[in-house]
């Protein structure tokens, strides 16, 4: 039987903790209320585990690091609040389009523009789904309790692992800083999934090329990761087919952008499954 370990803390920390547990390993942000609990205790937490934690010069950066680091094979997290979620959109898209698995966390403040940094509110919803140009899905978790910030933490990075996805965790200002008892499981004991890694050579792997066993038995493919990362000699978009060239065609363009709403549909049928 599995030891827990029975805390008082508030949501930003507890957060902290599951990613911690789900494997993150790598951090960027920037501070900004009411988030910067999280890049505080990230700060304190990944070099104790091994891991690498970057204050950038702004959102922008932080979200780019995030990505670089996550291509490279690290599980990654990044946190803002309203203004900042604003800045991080193109990254979020960027991430979507190259199936770049990455974890962003909105603690919502009030708004518009800079709006009123301790003043709590759900503002930032419609711009979690809609948020970035051009037309691509997108999971977003919500939690409403200090142990559901733990819980979901640990659900977004193995969502999107599996999926190889950007995954965003919705909080806001009053769950970010409530007090809760939480009992914290024994990591050993917490379920966590890895991305799946290419077994093929340099000159075999293609980025976009979907993995054939899960074609087979789903009906969709989702693509290998590349350990250190890999080269795109051009920067894809959602017409790209297997190789690294942008391809026009509208067909090529509809497969893929279809594939990405399949894969979140996959990851809701596992989900809903256990």
């Amino acid at each position: 039987m599995s030891n827990t370990t029975v805390r008082f803390m508030q949501g930003n920390d507890a957060l902290v903790e599951g990613a911690i547990a789900a494997g993150a390993r790598f951090f960027a942000g920037y501070p900004i209320t009411p988030a910067s609990e999280i890049t505080e205790g990230m700060s304190v937490r990944l070099p104790l585990v091994g891991g690498v934690f970057l204050q950038m010069e702004d959102e922008i950066a932080s979200m780019g690091a995030a990505i670089g680091a996550s291509m490279a094979g690290a599980k990654c997290l990044t946190a803002t609040s309203g203004p900042g979620f604003s800045l991080k959109q193109e990254g979020i898209g960027i991430a979507s389009m190259m199936e770049i698995p990455v974890v962003i966390v909105d603690v919502m403040r009030g708004g518009p523009a800079s709006g009123m940094s301790t003043l709590p509110s759900q503002m930032d919803v419609m711009q979690a789904r809609w948020g970035c140009h051009g037309d691509h899905p997108i999971i977003v978790l919500s939690p409403a309790t200090v142990t559901e910030c733990y819980e979901l933490a640990i659900k977004a990075f193995n969502l999107a692992e599996l999926i190889r996805q950007p995954v965003i965790i919705l909080s806001d200002a009053i769950v970010g800083h409530l007090r809760e008892r939480i009992d914290l499981p024994d990591p050993s004991a917490v379920k966590v999934i890895d991305r799946k890694m290419t077994t093929k050579s340099p000159e075999e792997y293609a980025p976009f090329e979907a993995e054939e066993d899960l074609l087979k038995v789903s009906g969709i493919g989702i693509s290998e990761a590349v350990s250190g990362g890999c080269v795109y000699v051009i920067v894809p978009h959602l017409g790209i087919k297997r190789t690294f060239y942008i391809d026009e065609d509208s067909h090529t363009f509809t497969r893929n952008s279809h594939k990405m709403t399949l894969k979140l549909n996959f990851a809701d049928d596992i989900d809903s499954a256990g």
